[in-house]
């Protein structure tokens, strides 16, 4: 009896005291998942990215971002970074895509995914990051705050890197619908309703002020929109020609009420399941 007593008080200390994580094989994938409860690096077999090549109408943004990555691969300053703007404008695909092309070049530089939801683990993260010779981009996608999210505050670790300082091996890049990462009735509310306005929000927003990079995406024009299916249509050898695919795209983009390289996308993957032409998503 009293070994079995021994036996559960051991599984509950490490329950709350989960032994440290394990140093994953970096060699074994260019791209990682973050997971907690308990603590792990998931190697990603196959990253769900298109090639830079095929991003349309983000043309500063990606030299920016590109340039930005080269320099932290080779182990020079580099800043984190925050792209915002329309929804469906390729934020996400070109921080994967921009990855995959200095990856390419020989650069021993990783993609490390986070949920918003998992930030407050970051420091464990990093700790763990820090003593790997490898660099590694953390990425976080669709990044936002409410007006009492407290997850805000570890993010702070990552980019301002509290007393320890970031680790010169790790860089955040972030996509948000929101320039300053909360909705902007929440931060008038918050104005209004404060004994003072000015601090009830600056610590907030003045989060967003603490990425070196601010990109912005906004919405596309027809031409960019066509363009961009042209792009998918040639590069995966859909047969179609060009006053069919107008005529088509158009229809389709009126039908979703809005035009982005998401709808793009979408018209094309329905266009290749007609014609019976293979994609890679």
């Amino acid at each position: 009896m009293a070994d079995d007593a021994l036996t559960r008080i051991a599984a509950a200390l490490e329950r709350l005291a989960p032994a440290p994580l394990a140093a994953p094989d970096f060699d074994a994938a260019q791209a990682f998942v973050w997971h907690v409860e308990p603590d792990r690096l998931v190697p990603v077999a196959r990253v769900n990215r298109v090639d830079i090549s095929l991003l349309v109408g983000v043309d500063r943004v990606r030299d920016i971002l590109l340039d930005n990555t080269r320099q932290f691969a080779r182990g020079l300053p580099a800043n984190n970074a925050l792209l915002w703007g329309a929804r469906g404008m390729g934020k996400s695909s070109l921080v994967k895509a921009v990855h995959a092309a200095v990856a390419a070049e020989g650069h021993p530089i990783k993609l490390v995914e986070l949920q918003r939801e998992d930030i407050p683990s970051v420091g464990r993260l990093l700790a763990h990051l820090r003593e790997t010779e490898n660099r590694f981009v953390l990425f976080c996608d669709d990044l936002s705050f409410s007006h009492d999210d407290q997850h805000y505050k570890s993010l702070k670790a990552v980019l301002d890197g509290g007393v320890e300082g970031r680790p010169d091996n790790a860089v955040f890049y972030a996509t948000s619908n929101r320039r300053h990462l909360m909705p902007r009735d929440m931060i008038e509310n918050e104005r209004h309703s404060a004994i003072n306005p000015a601090e009830a929000v600056e610590e907030k927003v003045s989060l967003s002020d603490r990425f070196g990079l601010w990109l912005g995406f906004h919405p596309c024009t027809q031409d960019d929109y066509l363009a961009m299916i042209r792009g998918y249509c040639d590069a995966f050898a859909i047969d179609i020609d060009d006053a069919t695919l107008r005529a088509e795209a158009i229809e389709w983009q009126a039908t979703r009420g809005a035009r982005s390289g998401r709808v793009a996308w979408q018209y094309v993957t329905d266009l290749a399941g007609r014609r019976g032409v293979g994609i890679a998503g």
